[in-house]
């Protein structure tokens, strides 16, 4: 039975956690998203230029864009540019990232054999949910009715301070357009499209934990470590542009604290390290769906590949230690087992099976994306080849 395309491209057995969802539909509805393709470079460039364009416009017009003796201009406050320009198009681009990498590696649970052809309608039926779920128009009302809580709440009288050079008056009576666009335009372009990474984050949760729920065909021998899934510790690389957007958003706010108000890098130590940590797992967390099935693979592998082992090593020892004649002599010719120290060779690989599908290549890059935008922080304060000797020694 052939599966029915999930993902927009023909492509079995593999669905599209971008194509199709709300925003998706309202975008290619006005014409950025073409018929094929997802049209990222156009909309990375339509929506940043959108948000940051009309407030540094508005900030050349009246003298607030470059810095001036005494002020704070829109170029001072890197957190603005480094939000719309930098991570607009950034959330963007790992949406192709997210799209090309989840339809060439879901297909190989069906074709490495990982889910037997047993399970097949079940998995049918699984991606099929997840479809639903991304086209549902619930996400997104969520979504909408919490940016709308969040600026109904936000009073615009108290104008936060990466703000204070957009006031139309001196004394600070007024607002001008700078801050009403970037207030109500750029900053609803960019939560929107980071909750849209939130709930795209969720959908992948969901789908691990029910794939994780199927009766897996798992290989505890398998070299990659993984049981056979080590294909999927390719996923997470899908999310380095995401981790480096939210990371020089952070970075950028940090350097112009530095840079203008007189704090120290050590003083912010606890905040960037604590950065650094949590934000990579949380885009790894979906990967914990796979914990029990990974721990029960392991331990019941341990437990068979035990006492087949056991098995064979007293034959072995009956037959050329003990001199004694050995009846079921099946098992010391197989070719599958081979001498003791293939045995114990398969042993050793079931029990070094990883908790995660998940390996070190799998780390690196998102990790890398959260510390690179904080190398460039802490060259602020430290010379740069120091800076680069220390991080280097933490990743190596």
């Amino acid at each position: 039975m052939s599966n029915p395309s999930l993902d927009g491209n023909d492509r079995p057995w593999a669905v599209s956690l971008v194509r199709g969802d709300l925003l998706f539909r309202f975008q290619r509805k006005i014409g950025l998203i073409p018929e094929q393709g997802l049209g990222v470079a156009r909309r990375a460039l339509f929506w940043s230029l959108l948000a940051w364009l009309p407030v540094a416009a508005w900030a050349w017009k009246n003298g607030f864009f470059l810095p001036l003796e005494g002020n704070e201009p829109l170029l001072a406050h890197f957190g603005i540019n480094a939000r719309l320009l930098l991570c607009v198009p950034l959330f963007i681009i790992a949406e192709g990232m997210m799209q090309g990498t989840l339809t060439a590696l879901l297909p190989r649970l069906v074709s490495s054999g990982v889910v037997p052809p047993g399970q097949l309608d079940r998995l049918r039926s699984i991606l099929g949910d997840i479809a639903r779920l991304r086209d549902s128009v619930l996400p997104w009302i969520a979504i909408f009715a919490g940016l709308a809580s969040f600026f109904l709440l936000s009073r615009p009288s108290e104008v936060p301070h990466e703000l204070s050079w957009a006031r139309e008056q001196a004394d600070g009576a007024g607002m001008g357009l700078g801050i009403w666009w970037y207030l109500y335009v750029g900053r609803t372009i960019f939560l929107t499209l980071l909750l849209a990474w939130l709930w795209r984050l969720a959908l992948l949760f969901i789908l691990f934990k029910r794939i994780a729920g199927l009766e897996l065909s798992l290989v505890p021998t398998h070299p990659d470590r993984c049981a056979g899934l080590g294909f999927m510790a390719r996923i997470p690389v899908m999310f380095v542009p995401v981790v480096l957007g939210i990371s020089s958003v952070f970075a950028s706010g940090w350097a112009h604290q530095v840079i203008y108000h007189d704090v120290t890098i050590a003083s912010l130590r606890l905040e960037i390290i604590a950065f650094v940590v949590i934000v990579p797992l949380i885009f790894l967390a979906p990967f914990v769906s796979f914990l029990g099935l990974m721990l029960r693979t392991k331990k019941q592998g341990l437990l068979d590949y035990g006492d087949l082992i056991g098995r064979h090593g007293r034959l072995v020892r009956e037959r050329w230690i003990d001199g004694k004649p050995v009846a079921d002599v099946q098992i010391l010719n197989a070719p599958e087992l081979g001498p003791i120290a293939d045995t114990a060779a398969l042993y050793e690989l079931i029990g070094r099976i990883r908790p995660l599908p998940l390996t070190g290549a799998s780390l690196v890059p998102l990790l890398g994306a959260a510390v690179l935008p904080m190398v460039v922080l802490a060259a602020l304060d430290l010379p740069l080849k120091t800076v680069l000797e220390t991080v280097l020694k933490i990743l190596v």
